[in-house]
């Protein structure tokens, strides 16, 4: 049995598998759909792209939109879907912080992407930490969804035709993507590219595109914060007269506001953008129906915010 870390009794998680397996059987006898697990809103807006005329898989989001995955604690209700799914997909790299012990079984799209490819950190006493925003990097994004379309197949070969065609059809649409945010960039003076968020989680943009991007908050959500670090960014903000800092929809905004303290205490305004239609979107999809709760429209939607605030005013 996995390890699990839940605050459920042992007869609580005997139950949950028990019921789980009939799940199982009823299904089979139902002629129910196969069903797959998955984690986080990135891979589930994939399988949605992929699925599209196929429809072959009932698909379950674990962590729902709006929802920190570096510190999200799986409910029973969790842990009864990764039970019953078929298999289930996850993104790996330590993303799902809380989860991973539950996860060990399934299928990471992520954990085997090119070690050259991927940005690293010095974190916790100097150990290495790999960032796992790789969806900000729009080719290791294809990579990715490349992996996950295959775990489809290999579970639906008889769709893998229809996977191909999907998948074509919207790495051109990424390739539009790709020149719209290179345009949009280029609407903001080369020295106000200055991006600052509460934790790292755009430093794949920052090496795609003409960004420089700072946080005082690590990789993950839950990295520790210093009065240096935070003053270190005070002072670049003041420096290089930054007039905007973003606050993230998965972030406290406090840090951000307490950054604006310091500036504006040393005789220097800065906006501190916030909101739910312009904070960033950087670990999760915005919840179904709102602008952003796909791919392609959370990275529109991150470009034209810090574009809006960071270009010369007329």
């Amino acid at each position: 049995m996995r390890k699990i870390i839940l605050s459920f009794s042992a007869c609580a998680l005997l139950a949950i598998i028990g019921l789980s397996q009939m799940s199982k059987v009823d299904a089979e006898n139902n002629g129910g759909e196969t069903s797959v697990a998955v984690t986080t809103t990135f891979i589930y807006d994939m399988v949605q792209v992929l699925e599209e005329d196929v429809e072959f898989f009932d698909v379950e989001l674990i962590i729902p939109a709006g929802e920190d995955p570096h510190v999200y604690s799986p409910k029973a209700s969790d842990l009864r879907a990764l039970m019953e799914a078929e298999f289930v997909i996850y993104q790996g790299l330590d993303f799902e912080g809380r989860m991973m012990d539950l996860l060990e079984t399934g299928i990471s799209v992520a954990d085997d992407l090119n070690a050259d490819e991927l940005e690293e950190m010095e974190e916790d006493e100097g150990d290495l930490v790999v960032d796992p925003h790789f969806w900000f990097d729009l080719d290791l994004y294809k990579e990715v969804m490349t992996n996950v379309k295959d775990t489809l197949v290999e579970h639906n070969p008889d769709g893998e035709s229809q996977y191909e065609e999907n998948l074509e059809a919207y790495f051109e649409e990424l390739d539009d993507l790709d020149e719209y945010i290179v345009s949009r960039i280029e609407e903001i003076p080369e020295e106000r590219r200055i991006v600052i968020t509460p934790h790292d989680a755009f430093g794949y943009m920052e090496s795609a595109y003409d960004l420089e991007v700072y946080a005082p908050q690590g990789f993950s959500t839950e990295s520790e914060v210093s009065n240096q670090e935070i003053s270190a960014i005070a002072d670049l903000i003041i420096d290089n007269e930054v007039p905007a800092i973003f606050v993230e929809t998965t972030t406290n905004p406090d840090r951000m506001k307490r950054l604006q303290e310091i500036v504006e205490s040393a005789g220097h305004d800065v906006e501190v953008v916030s909101g739910n239609d312009v904070a960033l979107l950087s670990d999760s999809l915005a919840v179904s129906g709102s602008f952003g709760d796909n791919f392609i429209d959370m990275y529109t939607h991150n470009i034209d915010v810090i574009v809006e605030h960071l270009k010369q005013k007329d």
